[in-house]
């Protein structure tokens, strides 16, 4: 059993590790908002017609930041993350594959049902066509539609994958076990009921309602890779294809509400 050292850290050197596992999310987040805000201070007005392009389809302009400063923010703490050991990438992968089947489907069988909107939403079951689509604004510019559709994969694939697994498995299921000491050296992966239910909650209530079930077994899913590999590397993977095969299944279906 591979068992790592305590490390003695001072309590600086434990929130400067703490900063770079929390602040790329943060950011992340925070970018979130900047639409809303827009909104509400009328910069951003839904006529095409009479505005440009960054004004009526802000999220073009908004995403795209949100990829490049969260790509700098992880090239700037990459050391601090403690990704490896690299190891079990074939079941990551598969449990990748279940969990973002499980999370599509409810929504996959409404459309090919032809089910009507009721309280079974809550568990998935709704109409997911409203959401980010590239051709919104894009039009028939096949060229810039592309750079959008490689700017949502690159978000989705890399930056999400990287930021949520960096803060919800490496710092937060740490933090859980060991909040007043240096829950640093508490081991990656380490079993806790506490933990499993504050994480995989508060994944779910990032999520829109809809996506709550979804969402709570997604988490639970990745947790347990978490604690059966117990490798950060392994749940960025997982969260890598499942995202990158959720984008093909957009793409595909045109479900946006997805994205």
């Amino acid at each position: 059993m591979n068992v790592s050292k305590p490390v003695t850290l001072t309590e600086e050197q434990i929130s400067k590790k703490a900063l770079a596992h929390v602040l790329p999310i943060s950011v992340f987040m925070a970018l979130l908002v900047v639409i809303p805000i827009l909104e509400y201070f009328g910069f951003v007005v839904y006529n095409e017609d009479i505005y440009p392009w960054y004004r009526y389809a802000p999220e073009q302009w908004v995403y795209p930041l949100q990829v490049i400063v969260c790509l700098i923010l992880i090239k700037r703490y990459w050391s601090k993350f403690e990704v490896g050991p690299i190891r079990g990438f074939k079941f990551s992968i598969i449990m990748g594959l279940i969990g973002i089947s499980l999370w599509v489907l409810p929504g996959h069988l409404f459309e090919t049902m032809e089910m009507d909107e009721g309280w079974w939403r809550y568990f998935g079951f709704t109409e997911r066509k409203d959401g980010f689509n590239p051709s919104d604004f894009l039009g028939e510019d096949q060229s810039l539609y592309w750079l959008a559709v490689i700017i949502r994969f690159l978000r989705m694939v890399v930056v999400v994958s990287i930021i949520e697994e960096v803060f919800w498995r490496g710092f937060l299921m740490r933090y859980i076990l060991d909040r007043d000491g240096n829950y640093w050296n508490q081991p990656f992966g380490k079993f806790s009921i506490r933990s499993y239910i504050i994480i995989t909650s508060l994944f779910m209530f990032i999520h829109a309602p809809s996506d709550y079930v979804g969402a709570f077994v997604y988490g639970s899913i990745t947790y347990y890779v978490a604690v059966r590999t117990k490798s950060l590397f392994a749940c960025i993977i997982m969260h890598a294809l499942a995202n990158f095969l959720l984008g093909c299944y957009v793409l595909k279906t045109g479900n946006f509400g997805y994205w």
